[in-house]
């Protein structure tokens, strides 16, 4: 990784024909240079220009963290390899089924949603899932518990 971050290029970065281990070095350059962390393995981000309301909101592009999200040929457009699938532009999306988004967690599980709506459900959810597996690291188990606390003999 280059020392001086001024000098990167970011257009020489993107893939073109690049094979995934390039692709994924050329990726964590650029997104070292938002600070933004990579939490998904994989995914795919597509906008229907339909029914896309982009000429007057721009919403998507203003909370987009990485800057993947541009306005460019009269519609709004996507650098994919900048995309963290964080789901942010769906959120803020003033029409539901606009922008599609599917990605895949560390885990496999794979999540598709295109409202604002199922993006709430889905981090309700994976947040459901961690408080549970910390709960289940703290709380012994009943016959951890019975091991470590005998029954006292009788007299």
């Amino acid at each position: 990784m280059p020392q001086d971050n001024r000098n990167i290029d970011i257009f020489g970065l993107l893939s073109k024909d690049t094979d995934t281990v390039e692709k994924k070095k050329n990726r964590e350059i650029l997104l070292a240079q938002t600070g933004v962390k990579d939490v998904f393995q994989d995914g795919k981000i597509s906008i229907n220009s339909y029914t896309c309301l982009g000429v007057q909101c721009k919403e998507c592009i203003k909370i987009c963290p990485t800057n993947a999200l541009y306005w460019g040929g009269g519609k709004i457009a996507i650098i994919d390899d900048l995309c963290v699938y964080c789901g942010a532009c769906v959120l803020n999306c003033q029409v539901d089924d606009c922008i599609n988004l599917e990605r895949k967690r560390d885990d496999g599980t794979v999540e598709k949603f295109s409202k604002s709506k199922d993006v709430l459900l889905f981090q309700k959810k994976a947040n459901t899932n961690k408080r549970i597996q910390r709960i289940h690291s703290v709380v012994l188990k009943p016959q951890d518990y019975y091991n470590q606390y005998p029954k006292a003999k009788q007299k």
